[in-house]
């Protein structure tokens, strides 16, 4: 066992020679080898003094998904995952009487006011988790589309890497999971479109470790897979997550 866990520490921190110098590394390598046999694996391993951790939980959610090529986006589209924003799921919010809309931008908005005697949100701001701008919300025929909900694993991104074959409530709970769900302004979520992680990370790199633990989260709890592209590029995130400041 510890042999094994050597060899496979000894290859994720080889990959860290590369990502980050200093003459300093090779020892703090062993140390971090010796910690890890004596304690078991840690949730992260400190790069000490590159401002950086490992990820190792996540990355041990990229290594539990299966690796395939992308099925055929034949018959795709939105209406394959069932009616916008519908209520009718076995989710978190589902038969709650509101939209999924209205329950997300309640959930991620702050300063929020409600239209009285209902689910919609009339006004509240929002920080932007993608870009860390600040947007304002304001219901109206005009404004409220400055404000969306994104699938951080986006329903063309599922198509083709399982959702294909589900039935139809498993594609309605995929796609109002407030797990796959998050509001952000209208600009970033057309940047976004379809992509995963290898054609789009949110450009605030404070985000982008725990953008792709959700993304990794719902892939998992559906049983969707990864390309192998997509996989190197969430490892890639994953092995330089930023310290908190």
């Amino acid at each position: 066992m510890i042999l094994r866990l050597r060899t496979a520490l000894t290859v994720l921190l080889g990959v860290l020679v590369v990502m980050v110098s200093g003459c300093g590394l090779q020892e703090y390598v062993r140390n971090q080898v010796e910690s890890i046999e004596k304690s078991g694996i840690p949730s992260t391993i400190d790069v000490g003094g590159s401002g950086t951790y490992i990820d190792t939980v996540g990355l041990g959610k990229v290594a539990k998904l299966p690796v395939r090529k992308r099925v055929s986006m034949k018959g795709y589209g939105r209406g394959a995952f069932g009616p916008l924003w519908d209520d009718n799921v076995n989710v978190e919010f589902g038969h709650n009487g509101c939209n999924t809309r209205d329950d997300i931008l309640r959930r991620d908005l702050t300063d929020v006011v409600m239209r009285p005697g209902g689910c919609f949100v009339s006004t509240g701001t929002l920080v932007d988790r993608y870009t860390g701008k600040t947007v304002r919300f304001v219901r109206g025929p005009n404004t409220s589309g400055d404000v969306e909900i994104d699938h951080l694993v986006s329903l063309a991104n599922a198509w083709t890497t399982g959702a294909r074959f589900f039935d139809d409530e498993k594609r309605r709970n995929l796609a109002n999971d407030p797990r796959n769900l998050q509001a952000v302004s209208r600009a970033i979520n057309q940047t976004k479109g379809p992509y995963d992680a290898e054609g789009f990370l949110p450009p605030d790199p404070a985000y982008r470790c725990t953008y792709v633990n959700r993304q990794l989260d719902v892939k998992l709890a559906y049983g969707l897979w990864v390309t192998q592209k997509e996989a190197n590029a969430m490892r890639a995130v994953l092995l330089a997550c930023p310290k908190p400041a």
